[in-house]
């Protein structure tokens, strides 16, 4: 499905390469888990994936086809770390809307379904919901878009305890009907998932 091949990444301000000579692929309905510890060059990665950015060298493919950054952008839906703090929503249905010519009372109704906040309101404002039910938003606002990949930058940061199972349930369940990757500090908290488990380190993907 998703296949990396030997990216190099320097940004312009780095005295040497964040990422050195990445190469993976998924496999079907399995999650990837890329771990690191901060500064390691995960969300990097994330935007090269998802055609924020794009690489010093290599290439990335899709169901074995070349893809640039446009087409990444269009099959890539992100989720970066602490997503609620970037709601300019006035409401939900408003939040849910921007960036789309036309999305129906029927669609947004469905993917709150699937995130779990079918019983909120569309008119409730984002920033009155609990830290929790912004999380599940913030996914809601992505899969609205219908992305191939879901891409998951920390996804539990700042949450209870609680909460967290709650979110990594909501995962492991999207995980069944398309690709995620999640780039997190905390491997643990997937170690019972079946999952494509990678380390990022000095610039190397390794798998563990």
């Amino acid at each position: 499905m998703l296949q990396l091949k030997e990216i190099y990444y320097q940004p312009a301000t780095a005295e040497k390469l964040i990422l050195n000579n990445i190469t993976f692929h998924s496999r079907d309905k399995q999650p990837i888990i890329i771990s690191g510890p901060s500064g390691s060059g995960k969300t990097s990665l994330i935007e090269i994936i998802s055609g924020l950015t794009a690489p010093n060298k290599g290439s990335v493919f899709w169901k074995n086809q070349l893809v640039k950054e446009q087409k990444r952008r269009s099959i890539s839906g992100v989720v970066f770390q602490f997503p609620e703090r970037h709601f300019i929503g006035l409401t939900i249905s408003h939040e849910l809307k921007l960036g789309h010519r036309r999305i129906s009372g029927e669609m947004q109704a469905d993917v709150l379904n699937k995130v779990g906040l079918g019983n909120i309101s569309l008119k409730e404002l984002p920033e009155r919901l609990s830290g929790g039910q912004q999380r599940r938003l913030a996914i809601a606002v992505q899969l609205i878009r219908g992305p191939k990949i879901l891409l998951l930058d920390e996804p539990t940061a700042g949450l209870d305890w609680s909460v967290r199972d709650e979110i990594l349930h909501l995962i492991k369940r999207l995980s069944k009907e398309q690709l995620i990757i999640i780039v997190t500090h905390e491997p643990d908290l997937f170690s019972n998932w079946q999952v494509c488990n990678y380390q990022l380190l000095n610039g190397a993907l390794n798998k563990v």
